[in-house]
Protein backbone atom coordinates (compact mmCIF):
# COMPACT_ATOMS: atom_id res chain seq x y z
CA UNK A 1 0.00 0.00 0.00
CA UNK A 2 2.86 2.07 0.82
CA UNK A 3 6.31 2.38 -0.18
CA UNK A 4 9.08 4.85 0.72
CA UNK A 5 12.24 5.20 -1.03
CA UNK A 6 15.58 6.36 -0.86
CA UNK A 7 14.10 9.67 1.22
CA UNK A 8 15.99 12.84 2.05
CA UNK A 9 14.58 15.40 3.97
CA UNK A 10 16.07 19.11 5.07
CA UNK A 11 15.33 21.39 7.78
CA UNK A 12 17.15 24.48 5.79
CA UNK A 13 20.94 22.99 5.91
CA UNK A 14 20.38 19.95 8.08
CA UNK A 15 19.89 16.62 6.53
CA UNK A 16 17.60 14.99 8.75
CA UNK A 17 16.06 11.97 6.88
CA UNK A 18 19.17 9.76 4.78
CA UNK A 19 17.84 7.53 2.14
CA UNK A 20 15.01 6.55 4.16
CA UNK A 21 13.19 3.38 2.52
CA UNK A 22 10.64 0.97 3.94
CA UNK A 23 6.93 -0.22 2.93
CA UNK A 24 3.47 -1.04 4.28
CA UNK A 25 0.78 -3.96 3.04
CA UNK A 26 -2.44 -3.38 3.32
CA UNK A 27 -4.35 -3.85 6.56
CA UNK A 28 -0.93 -3.88 8.22
CA UNK A 29 0.00 -1.92 10.93
CA UNK A 30 3.77 -0.69 11.37
CA UNK A 31 5.75 0.89 14.18
CA UNK A 32 8.29 3.38 13.39
CA UNK A 33 10.63 3.39 16.58
CA UNK A 34 13.30 5.58 17.37
CA UNK A 35 14.53 8.40 20.28
CA UNK A 36 13.63 11.50 20.03
CA UNK A 37 14.83 13.77 17.42
CA UNK A 38 15.36 10.22 15.56
CA UNK A 39 13.93 11.59 13.14
CA UNK A 40 9.89 10.00 13.35
CA UNK A 41 8.15 12.62 12.94
CA UNK A 42 9.79 14.33 9.95
CA UNK A 43 9.22 10.81 8.54
CA UNK A 44 5.74 11.15 8.79
CA UNK A 45 5.79 14.72 7.66
CA UNK A 46 7.31 14.22 4.33
CA UNK A 47 4.60 11.18 3.71
CA UNK A 48 1.95 13.27 4.10
CA UNK A 49 3.20 15.99 2.26
CA UNK A 50 3.95 18.73 5.60
CA UNK A 51 7.55 18.99 5.02
CA UNK A 52 8.52 18.52 1.54
CA UNK A 53 11.17 16.25 0.46
CA UNK A 54 14.44 16.90 -1.51
CA UNK A 55 14.95 13.86 -2.89
CA UNK A 56 12.87 10.08 -3.10
CA UNK A 57 9.95 8.70 -3.90
CA UNK A 58 7.07 7.84 -1.49
CA UNK A 59 3.86 5.83 -3.46
CA UNK A 60 0.49 5.30 -2.10
CA UNK A 61 -1.29 2.07 -3.56
CA UNK A 62 0.85 2.50 -6.77
CA UNK A 63 0.73 6.45 -7.17
CA UNK A 64 3.92 8.74 -6.81
CA UNK A 65 2.84 11.66 -3.91
CA UNK A 66 6.43 12.68 -2.99
CA UNK A 67 6.08 16.53 -2.57
CA UNK A 68 2.24 16.81 -3.43
CA UNK A 69 0.39 18.84 -1.33
CA UNK A 70 -1.03 18.04 1.90
CA UNK A 71 -4.75 18.42 1.01
CA UNK A 72 -4.37 16.06 -2.10
CA UNK A 73 -2.78 13.53 0.09
CA UNK A 74 -5.33 13.19 2.00
CA UNK A 75 -7.84 12.88 -0.70
CA UNK A 76 -6.29 10.46 -1.81
CA UNK A 77 -7.05 8.52 1.36
CA UNK A 78 -4.18 9.07 4.10
CA UNK A 79 -4.87 10.47 7.45
CA UNK A 80 -2.87 12.13 10.23
CA UNK A 81 -2.99 12.43 13.64
CA UNK A 82 -0.18 15.05 14.55
CA UNK A 83 1.84 14.80 18.26
CA UNK A 84 0.05 17.51 19.40
CA UNK A 85 -3.47 16.45 18.76
CA UNK A 86 -4.52 20.01 17.35
CA UNK A 87 -8.46 20.13 18.06
CA UNK A 88 -10.59 22.84 17.43
CA UNK A 89 -10.72 24.06 21.39
CA UNK A 90 -13.71 25.89 21.07
CA UNK A 91 -15.42 23.50 18.74
CA UNK A 92 -17.82 20.75 20.96
CA UNK A 93 -17.05 16.98 20.10
CA UNK A 94 -19.58 16.52 17.69
CA UNK A 95 -18.48 19.79 15.97
CA UNK A 96 -14.88 18.93 15.84
CA UNK A 97 -16.13 15.40 14.35
CA UNK A 98 -18.13 17.48 11.65
CA UNK A 99 -14.91 18.96 10.79
CA UNK A 100 -12.98 15.49 9.85
CA UNK A 101 -15.99 14.48 7.49
CA UNK A 102 -15.48 13.57 4.08
CA UNK A 103 -17.35 11.21 1.49
CA UNK A 104 -17.50 7.68 1.71
CA UNK A 105 -14.67 5.97 -0.19
CA UNK A 106 -14.98 2.52 -2.39
CA UNK A 107 -14.33 -0.44 -1.03
CA UNK A 108 -13.08 1.49 2.08
CA UNK A 109 -14.34 1.43 5.99
CA UNK A 110 -17.05 4.30 6.47
CA UNK A 111 -16.84 5.76 9.90
CA UNK A 112 -19.95 7.44 11.33
CA UNK A 113 -20.49 9.27 14.56
CA UNK A 114 -22.21 6.46 16.06
CA UNK A 115 -19.42 3.96 15.16
CA UNK A 116 -17.11 6.54 16.61
CA UNK A 117 -18.53 7.00 19.65
CA UNK A 118 -18.79 3.08 20.23
CA UNK A 119 -15.11 2.70 19.70
CA UNK A 120 -14.75 5.74 21.94
CA UNK A 121 -17.25 5.69 25.01
CA UNK A 122 -15.63 9.09 26.64
CA UNK A 123 -16.13 10.92 23.43
CA UNK A 124 -19.98 9.71 23.10
CA UNK A 125 -20.59 11.21 26.81
CA UNK A 126 -19.15 14.56 26.10
CA UNK A 127 -20.17 15.22 22.53
CA UNK A 128 -21.74 18.68 23.23
CA UNK A 129 -18.63 19.55 25.36
CA UNK A 130 -15.91 21.92 24.06
CA UNK A 131 -12.98 19.77 23.31
CA UNK A 132 -10.53 22.23 25.26
CA UNK A 133 -12.13 20.71 28.47
CA UNK A 134 -11.18 17.41 27.87
CA UNK A 135 -7.96 15.47 29.10
CA UNK A 136 -5.29 14.72 27.10
CA UNK A 137 -6.15 11.25 26.48
CA UNK A 138 -9.86 12.44 25.70
CA UNK A 139 -8.28 14.59 22.84
CA UNK A 140 -5.87 12.20 21.37
CA UNK A 141 -8.85 9.97 21.19
CA UNK A 142 -10.89 12.88 19.79
CA UNK A 143 -8.13 13.77 17.10
CA UNK A 144 -8.00 9.72 16.00
CA UNK A 145 -11.74 9.93 15.84
CA UNK A 146 -11.76 12.98 13.75
CA UNK A 147 -9.51 11.75 11.21
CA UNK A 148 -11.50 8.68 10.98
CA UNK A 149 -14.37 10.73 9.83
CA UNK A 150 -12.02 11.44 6.34
CA UNK A 151 -12.21 7.38 5.72
CA UNK A 152 -9.01 6.14 5.11
CA UNK A 153 -7.29 3.80 4.05
CA UNK A 154 -4.22 4.56 5.59
CA UNK A 155 -3.52 6.49 9.17
CA UNK A 156 -0.31 8.05 9.98
CA UNK A 157 -0.15 8.12 14.38
CA UNK A 158 2.41 10.25 15.49
CA UNK A 159 3.08 9.33 19.46
CA UNK A 160 -0.31 8.36 20.36
CA UNK A 161 0.83 6.64 23.47
CA UNK A 162 2.70 10.26 24.62
CA UNK A 163 1.55 12.07 27.56
CA UNK A 164 -1.38 9.95 28.51
CA UNK A 165 -2.51 7.74 31.53
CA UNK A 166 -1.38 4.43 31.16
CA UNK A 167 -5.49 3.13 31.31
CA UNK A 168 -6.21 5.22 28.35
CA UNK A 169 -2.89 3.72 26.51
CA UNK A 170 -4.75 0.12 27.03
CA UNK A 171 -7.73 2.06 24.99
CA UNK A 172 -5.96 3.21 22.70
CA UNK A 173 -3.89 -0.17 22.24
CA UNK A 174 -7.79 -1.17 21.48
CA UNK A 175 -8.82 1.36 18.71
CA UNK A 176 -5.86 0.42 17.10
CA UNK A 177 -6.55 -3.35 16.47
CA UNK A 178 -9.93 -2.33 15.95
CA UNK A 179 -9.06 -0.43 13.22
CA UNK A 180 -7.19 -2.58 11.76
CA UNK A 181 -10.06 -5.22 11.80
CA UNK A 182 -12.11 -2.91 9.71
CA UNK A 183 -9.16 -2.96 6.76
CA UNK A 184 -7.30 0.53 8.18
CA UNK A 185 -3.57 0.47 7.54
CA UNK A 186 -1.53 2.11 10.18
CA UNK A 187 1.69 3.47 10.90
CA UNK A 188 2.50 4.21 14.00
CA UNK A 189 5.38 6.41 15.27
CA UNK A 190 6.30 5.62 18.82
CA UNK A 191 9.28 5.43 21.31
CA UNK A 192 6.90 2.87 24.02
CA UNK A 193 7.80 -0.68 22.54
CA UNK A 194 5.48 -2.24 25.12
CA UNK A 195 2.76 -0.46 23.27
CA UNK A 196 4.34 -1.28 20.14
CA UNK A 197 4.36 -4.48 20.50
CA UNK A 198 0.78 -4.76 21.71
CA UNK A 199 -0.19 -3.60 18.49
CA UNK A 200 2.08 -3.89 15.52
CA UNK A 201 3.07 -6.84 12.99
CA UNK A 202 6.50 -5.35 12.28
CA UNK A 203 8.99 -2.73 13.46
CA UNK A 204 10.70 -0.31 11.42
CA UNK A 205 13.21 1.31 13.74
CA UNK A 206 14.85 4.78 12.81
CA UNK A 207 17.94 6.59 14.35
CA UNK A 208 19.49 9.70 13.17
CA UNK A 209 17.41 9.53 9.68
CA UNK A 210 18.75 6.46 9.07
CA UNK A 211 16.55 3.36 8.70
CA UNK A 212 18.64 0.84 11.52
CA UNK A 213 16.29 -2.47 11.33
CA UNK A 214 13.79 -3.56 9.86
CA UNK A 215 11.90 -6.17 9.99
CA UNK A 216 8.84 -8.57 12.46
CA UNK A 217 8.74 -8.37 16.72
CA UNK A 218 10.54 -12.21 16.80
CA UNK A 219 13.32 -10.89 15.03
CA UNK A 220 13.75 -7.85 17.16
CA UNK A 221 13.61 -9.97 20.07
CA UNK A 222 16.02 -12.16 18.91
CA UNK A 223 18.79 -9.43 18.63
CA UNK A 224 18.11 -7.15 21.90
CA UNK A 225 21.16 -5.49 21.46
CA UNK A 226 19.38 -3.27 18.52
CA UNK A 227 17.04 -2.38 20.75
CA UNK A 228 19.37 -1.69 23.39
CA UNK A 229 21.39 0.39 20.86
CA UNK A 230 18.82 2.30 19.11
CA UNK A 231 15.99 2.72 21.54
CA UNK A 232 17.30 2.40 24.94
CA UNK A 233 17.34 6.06 26.63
Amino acid sequence: MLEVSALNTFYGGAHILRDVGFALAGNEVVALLGRNGAGKSTTMKSIMGLVRPRSGSVRFEGEEIAGAPAFRICREGIGYVPEDRRVFAALTVEENLEVGRRPPRENTATWSEDALYTLFPNLGERRRQAAGRLSGGEQQMLTIARTLMGNPRLILLDEPSEGIAPRIVEEMAGVILEMKRQGVTVLLSEQNLYFAKLVSDRAVIIEKGEVRFAGPFAALAEQPEIAQQYLVV
